[in-house]
């Protein structure tokens, strides 16, 4: 009879391999314990990747190494998850991830409360072309400072009256490529068919680290990537007082021609059927109020 057992090098390889998973764990957990992680970030990437340590964390062993998570807080909380003591965290069902996450976020909100501390969200503002995305953001910079809004790198050229490092980070194709290659972008997408733009990593998650507040102006595709990326981010969408007023705030920008207006407003339309996978909607009849409604939305909790 043949014999089915791996070679002893394979069953020794599976045996490092396994002990490095338990050490992996066990950092994570202790980092919990110890608040140098945010459970929502563990949460995120162990729905990310399943086979890696977060992903193998059983979900039991999560809420205990959360602070002030006793056994019998643990069993409560599983019970009312309706989430199995056996169940890892990387293998959770949707509905059960978005209730996971809402209870991370009731108790985040109930310590928060009780020690006087603001919390950091991370806000999407995004809309079709011409509808002032960026005259909104640029109100928000201005005149609310508490608020970082992220810059995003883009390989356009700069715009009259645009400031390298301000309003964009203009880069090269081949630049571009690398921060791609280097995982330094949180979400980048190719627009209108032509230029590519993309939200820098590293300074949207050391502002939320530091428990500041961070918005993200950016387009359709850049936002349905950041929920699959953070679903627990808070997605805006900016929409026109009207069909017609949209279509004559992009003709009177002057920054594009007839045909590239006309491509525009064929992508415009469908970016207006897509309002109802995000969170809360602004009307922009005026640049201030819906900039103050944006501004009161990140405040909501």
């Amino acid at each position: 009879m043949a014999d089915r057992r791996p070679p002893e090098v394979d069953r020794a390889a599976a045996s490092r391999r396994a002990v490095e998973m338990r050490r992996a764990r066990a950092a994570l957990k202790s980092a919990l314990k110890a608040g140098r992680l945010d459970p929502r970030q563990l949460v995120d990437a162990a729905l990310g990747d399943p086979g890696s340590p977060a992903g193998s964390l059983r979900v039991t062993d999560f809420l205990l190494s959360l602070p002030a998570m006793g056994q019998t807080k643990a069993d409560q909380a599983l019970d009312e998850l309706g989430i199995s003591w056996r169940k890892r965290v990387g293998g959770l069902g949707a509905v059960q991830a978005v209730r996971l996450r809402a209870f991370l976020e009731a108790r985040d909100a109930r310590r928060a409360a009780r020690l006087g501390i603001r919390r950091s969200r991370l806000v999407v503002l995004a809309g079709p072309t011409a509808v002032g995305k960026g005259t909104v953001a640029g109100y928000i910079r201005r005149n609310h400072p508490d608020v970082l809004l992220s810059v995003s790198a883009t390989t356009r050229e700069p715009r009259p009256g645009e400031v390298d490092g301000v309003d964009y980070y203009f880069v090269s194709d081949a630049e571009f490529d690398r921060m791609i290659r280097d995982g330094e972008l949180l979400e980048w997408a190719t627009v209108h068919g032509a230029h590519r733009y993309g939200t820098p990593r590293k300074p949207v998650e050391d502002a939320l680290a530091a428990g500041r507040s961070v918005l993200l102006e950016i387009d359709l595709q850049g936002a349905r990537s950041v929920r699959r990326a953070m679903p627990g981010a808070l997605l805006v969408f900016l929409a026109p007082p009207s069909w017609d007023e949209l279509v004559r705030r992009l003709t009177k920008r002057g920054t594009e021609d007839p045909v590239e207006q006309g491509r525009r407003l064929e992508t415009a339309k469908v970016e207006l059927a897509a309002e109802g996978e995000f969170d809360h909607v602004v009307v922009n009849r005026d640049v201030g109020e819906a900039a103050q409604q944006v501004v009161d939305l990140m405040d909501a909790r």
